[in-house]
C-alpha cells in the first residue's frame, strides 16, 4: 500500500510539472542545421529543422551569424514556417578563408550550430 502511495504521488508530481510548464512537454531544440553561401551573390543559406505544432508558440527565437568570429548579424523572429525544414537567406559578405558560423535557438530549449569555410568562388555563377 505505502509502496502505491509512493508511486501515485510521483505520477502527479509529474504531471504537475507538464500542467504547470506545459512547454517542457513539446519544447526542443533544432533537430539540424545545414548551411550553403554562395561568393557569385554573397548569399548565405541556412536550412534549420525544428518541427513545431504551434509555430507561433514554440519557434526559432535567432539566428545568429558569424564570421570568423565576430558576430555580423543577430536576426529575431516571434514565428516559423509551418513546414520543417524551412530556409532563411541572408546577405553576407565574405572571402576565401572566411569562417561562417550560424547559431539558432529555439524560444523554448536549446539550440545548434553549425560552421562553413567559405572556398574560392563557392558556388559562383548559379
Amino acid at each position: 500500500m505505502k509502496r502505491q502511495i509512493c508511486i501515485f504521488s510521483a505520477l502527479v508530481f509529474i504531471l504537475m510539472i507538464f500542467f504547470f510548464h506545459p512547454q517542457v512537454s513539446y519544447a526542443n531544440a533544432p533537430q539540424d542545421i545545414k548551411v550553403e553561401y554562395d561568393s557569385g551573390s554573397q548569399t548565405l543559406a541556412v536550412t534549420i529543422t525544428h518541427k513545431s505544432p504551434f509555430p507561433s508558440f514554440h519557434h526559432i527565437k535567432t539566428v545568429e551569424i558569424k564570421k570568423n568570429s565576430a558576430v555580423t548579424s543577430t536576426v529575431k523572429y516571434d514565428t516559423q514556417p509551418d513546414k520543417s525544414p524551412f530556409t532563411y537567406t541572408y546577405k553576407v559578405e565574405a572571402v576565401h578563408g572566411d569562417k561562417l558560423e550560424v547559431t539558432a535557438t529555439c524560444n523554448l530549449s536549446g539550440s545548434k550550430t553549425a560552421t562553413i569555410t567559405v572556398s574560392p568562388a563557392a558556388n559562383a555563377g548559379k
